[in-house]
Parts: C-alpha cells; structure tokens; sequence
C-alpha cells in the first residue's frame, strides 16, 4: 500500500473551524419522497407554538432551509422538517416542513417518516404493537400510531387534521390550457385536485410525463391562485394559501384504486401519493358519497408507491362538514450526515437547476 492511500484510509476524520456551521442530519424516504431530518447544530427558534417558529425560521434563518434543501447539499424536488418543541405539555414535539419554496402546513410522508423515526431511535417509550405519538405540525395535532412487530415498524397510519371540501367542480381558466375542472379541497393544506377523465389534459401520470406535470401543475396553481377566492382556512390566515395542485387518473394495478401525482410548491413532484394530498381527497369522496366510513382506498404514486386512506370521523368545522381522515404508509432510513457550511463558499446557501 502506497503513502498516500493510507493516509486516505487513516485520515477519514475532518475537523471544522470554529466559524464553520455543522448541522447534522438523519435522511429518510416515505414511498420515494424524501426527508432529511435535521437533529442538531440549527439555531434555537424562538416563539410559543409551532406557527411562531415557524415565522420566525422564515424570518431569520431561511438562508439555512435553501442551504440544506438546495443544491449541492440537495436538490429542486428535496424535503426536511425540524423538531421544535410541541405546542403543550401533551404533545411528543412539533415539527416544521421545509421544501424548496419555503414551509408547509402540513406533510403526511414526513408524518409518517418522523413517526418510524421517533421508533427506531427510542425517541419514545417503544412496545410491541400500537405506539401512539402526538405531534404538533403547523396545521394542528397529528396523531400517529407505529405498528412495532419483532422490534420492527411495520407501519404507520396518522389522522389528520379535520379535512373539508371548499367546493366541488370548480372551473379555470389557465392560460394554454382552456377551462380546467377542478376540485378545492384542504387536507392539512389546500390543493386543486385536477381528475384526468373530467378534463382534455394530454397527460399521463407516468415519469415519462415528469416535465410536463410541472408546467401544467404550475400554470394550474397559479391560475387557480389568481381567480379563486376562497382558498381561506375558517381559523388560521397562515394557512391560507394553495399549496399545490394535484392531477387524479386511474390505475391498471389490481387492488389499487387510483394514481394521484401532486405538483407542490414551485414545482417540486412528489414521489409519494402526497398524505396531506390523500387526506383531501378523503374529503372529496365523503363530500360525493363514494366512501364509506373506514372503507379503504388504496392509492399510488408516480413512483407505484402506495398510502391507504380511510375516512374515521365526520365533524362540523367551522362552516365546514369536515372529516377525519386516516392515512397509511410505511418510511425508511437512507443516511445520515454531517453537513457543513463554510462561510467564505460564494454558494453556502445553496442554488437549484431543474
């Protein structure tokens, strides 16, 4: 063995200056989306709830979310959430999402990511069986239950926030496009459900589709944005705003009931069938009165990943008859990372080419 290769082999270890960021990070993937989990070396966020934090991330270290969730460190479709502490004293702890547009409300695969987390890494008490966690997300408490068999998660279903239906059949016009049919709806957060057989759409919710999912997904969004008003949440302005818009088709798969694709904040593709996006769509089909209480529908992804919805309760929310719905999916680990930032790089926080 040569000099050199083994002080590459010896001389593994790199120590950072003092004036250099280290975040450390546990990545996962839910169905193909992925999660980068961050566990430590993020500045403490001030506030009282998981809103305040997440204001006053936004405000004060969003050059730190487009660092992690950003090229080189990542890419245009990546994901992360923060642990933050939960909103009272019955809450496991809160979590905040990130994307490559900002923070969302709401996200069922990193639900169910934190969750097979929170497990494998004895964040919790963990028992054979059902293990229940609360967490607090900016849309509200999420109740997740980790199925813990021979000291493995086999699963993890959550119930969402109440989830409701704005209005069914809505029409835009987008530019390009004609006049599209649409549905409004909010699982945690707000999409435009846009059904392939209810609209002249030359798609297919296949790969081979990717590029022209995002434009129309975005010119969909945009257009919805711009002419629909009543993107509103009956009790928090921050969670008033269109998150994505989500394209419906059906599957040749026996035992899948369809493939939903969603486009999400600006442009990312979602490589599962979207939690927060399933919730809505349990909303829509007990709105239609294609659901029964606790019928299952399974329902894939762009990448023939799978999540199984059900609808558990149905509530009056505000003017709203809303539903609680379950969701189920299962999560893995991938890696875990040590990142670094440099102050004097030109490119610490991070740029996208998509």
């Amino acid at each position: 063995m040569n000099n050199t290769l083994k002080n590459i082999l010896e001389k593994t270890t790199f120590l950072a200056p003092r004036d250099w960021m280290a975040i450390k990070t546990i990545d996962m993937h839910t169905g193909g989306e992925p999660l980068r989990v961050i566990v430590d070396g993020f500045p403490t966020l001030k506030g009282d709830s998981v809103l305040e934090y997440r204001r006053y991330c936004k405000e004060n270290y969003d050059d730190l979310r487009t660092a992690l969730m950003f090229e080189p460190r990542g890419h245009a479709d990546m994901y992360g959430c923060i642990l933050v502490p939960p909103n009272d004293e019955e809450g496991d702890f809160g979590i905040l999402f990130l994307h490559n547009e900002g923070y969302s409300t709401m996200c069922g695969h990193a639900i169910i990511a934190i969750s097979t987390l929170a497990v494998k890494m004895e964040w919790i008490t963990v028992r054979e069986g059902e293990n229940t966690l609360k967490i607090d997300a900016p849309c509200g408490r999420i109740i997740s239950h980790v199925n813990v068999q021979g000291n493995e998660v086999t699963g993890v279903r959550f119930h969402c926030v109440p989830s409701f239906v704005v209005g069914l059949d809505r029409k835009v016009n987008v530019k390009g496009l004609g006049e599209v049919n649409y549905d409004l709806a909010y699982g945690g957060a707000f999409y435009a459900y846009v059904d392939l057989k209810k609209n002249n759409l030359n798609l297919n919710l296949s790969t081979d589709s990717y590029q022209d999912l995002i434009a129309h997904g975005m010119a969909i969004k945009h257009s919805v944005m711009g002419q629909d008003s009543e993107i509103m949440h009956p009790f928090e302005e921050d969670l008033s705003f269109l998150y994505g818009t989500i394209f419906i088709d059906s599957s040749s798969k026996e035992g899948v009931d369809s493939r939903n694709v969603c486009i999400f904040a600006e442009g990312e593709v979602d490589r599962c069938p979207t939690g927060s996006g399933v919730s809505g769509r349990m909303a829509i089909h007990w709105a239609r009165e294609e659901l029964e209480l606790n019928q299952i529908m399974t329902i894939e992804s762009i990448t023939d990943s799978v999540f199984k919805g059900s609808v558990v309760t149905e509530m009056n929310y505000g003017p709203y008859k809303a539903v609680i719905p379950q969701v189920e999916g299962t999560a893995f680990i991938t890696g875990m990372h040590t990142f670094l930032v440099d102050p004097t790089d030109p490119m610490k926080k991070g740029f996208i080419l998509r």
